[in-house]
């Protein structure tokens, strides 16, 4: 089992449904709204807050990978 199927398992309905509803924008190049930051260092890689869940994922050339999905610590951006 992968780290971000791992994490999904350990959140709560609420906390997924706002995952879902963060991937589902980032999926349909819907930004608006959502408080999504370039992350130092990288003209590619990117991440989107919503509470305590962090989504890292990078965005080139119209194609999106998620890297990560974590809950925020002092290792989340590491």
């Amino acid at each position: 089992m992968g780290k971000i199927q791992k994490l999904l398992n350990s959140l709560s309905e609420k906390e997924k449904s706002k995952i879902k509803e963060i991937l589902f924008k980032i999926k349909s190049q819907d930004l608006n709204n959502l408080d999504i930051k370039k992350l130092k260092g990288r003209e590619d890689i990117f991440r989107a807050r919503k509470g305590k869940l962090r989504i890292i994922f990078i965005y080139k050339k119209q194609k999106i990978h998620i890297l990560s999905i974590e809950r925020r610590s002092d290792n989340t951006y590491n």
